[in-house]
């Protein structure tokens, strides 16, 4: 998938997948460690249980936001990179275009005499 191509209702699950603070946290945390993190990695940086943790990655990685690589009997977890700069592409396009549009004059309709 190329940045552009993120389709509206792929945006939207997406945006739903950002729509808590423990999950931008989680990737705060992910983005700062620059490595493979464990739950418990994640959950030393929070105030929350691993199960709470866990759920909240999970709705990470069913949006394709987080990438998970087993490291022995442990599942580590990253940035998807290329899913972010999708992202990025697509917020950038829907941005540009709804700017345009608030930019552009107007048009009035006239009614009839």
């Amino acid at each position: 998938m190329t940045m552009n191509t993120m389709q509206d209702e792929e945006l939207a699950d997406v945006m739903r997948a950002l729509g808590h603070p423990v999950r931008l946290s989680i990737l705060r945390i992910l983005a700062e460690k620059q490595s493979d993190c464990c739950c418990t990695d994640v959950t030393d940086c929070l105030p929350l249980a691993q199960s709470t943790v866990s759920q909240h990655i999970k709705v990470l990685l069913d949006a394709g936001l987080v990438e998970r690589s087993p490291k022995g009997t442990r599942n580590c977890y990253s940035l998807n990179t290329s899913r972010l700069a999708a992202l990025n592409g697509a917020f950038s396009g829907l941005y540009s275009g709804l700017a345009a549009d608030l930019a552009a004059p107007r048009r009035t309709e006239t009614e009839p005499a």
